[in-house]
């Protein structure tokens, strides 16, 4: 596969997010189940992981790469649906380990562990302790995911540590809580990328996007390859980040 020139390397994000939307309608569009549409949907989380890895080789970013894989609402979807999904997930695993170890992935999880079942838990944890030793991109799947159980989770924690006497209430600050996010020791994303055209945040790393750069676009999940993600950066490296100043 021939690579396609970056144009402004300098400018790439350390940190991309990614809502993965339109799975179920561009299966729809096609007169097939929804179920395909997730398939289809798993070849494109490999062609984005396979193109960040290779800039993050050749250039030193993105070094992390977050996947918004599954969320918490995702449990009231039809429990086949459900099923078929946590099934994939264990397979996406198993399947995609060699070639994270060939190209020097690291693999994260970020969510609660409630309610999965035991066979993707294993498979999450030998993937993590696998791969703990790559240098390489970080890919980090958010399953089980909710912006706003990460921060309760995150608040009972300090709480609690104040309750006994071990933080002081006003030794709670911004940095004492991203700490006790899911995602501490990432940093905040720069860039969030929405596919499918909505324009909504789905409950999505709503502390760490506070001044992430958004870009959305039409383009389904399944249909999403390398020009896009390239279109998403280069509209990334053309802006002015100012971060509430001028």
């Amino acid at each position: 596969m021939e690579h396609l020139p970056i144009k402004s390397p300098e400018r790439l994000p350390t940190h991309i997010a990614i809502i993965m939307d339109g799975n179920g309608r561009w299966a729809r569009q096609r007169g097939r189940q929804r179920i395909v549409g997730h398939q289809h949907g798993a070849e494109s989380v490999r062609r984005i992981v396979t193109e960040c890895s290779r800039l993050n080789h050749q250039y030193g970013n993105p070094k992390y790469l977050t996947l918004y894989s599954f969320s918490t609402e995702n449990w009231k979807r039809p429990p086949d649906e459900v099923s078929f999904l946590m099934g994939m997930y264990v397979q996406y695993l198993h399947s995609e380990l060699p070639t994270m170890l060939q190209n020097n992935v690291r693999f994260h999880q970020i969510g609660q562990t409630k309610g999965m079942p035991p066979e993707a838990i294993q498979a999450r944890d030998e993937a993590i302790r696998t791969t703990a030793g790559n240098t390489g991109l970080t890919l980090n799947l958010a399953v089980n995911y909710g912006g706003r159980a990460e921060i309760v989770d995150a608040v009972r924690a300090i709480a609690r540590k104040a309750a006994s006497g071990e933080v002081a209430p006003d030794a709670v600050d911004e940095n004492l809580i991203s700490q006790h996010l899911y995602t501490a020791g990432l940093p905040d994303p720069d860039l969030l990328i929405r596919t499918a055209g909505e324009m909504r945040l789905s409950n999505f790393l709503l502390w760490q996007i506070s001044y992430a750069e958004l870009y959305v676009t039409e383009v389904f999940w399944p249909d999403f390859d390398v020009p896009h993600l390239h279109a998403a950066l280069e509209s990334y490296a053309s802006r002015h980040r100012r971060f509430g100043s001028l």
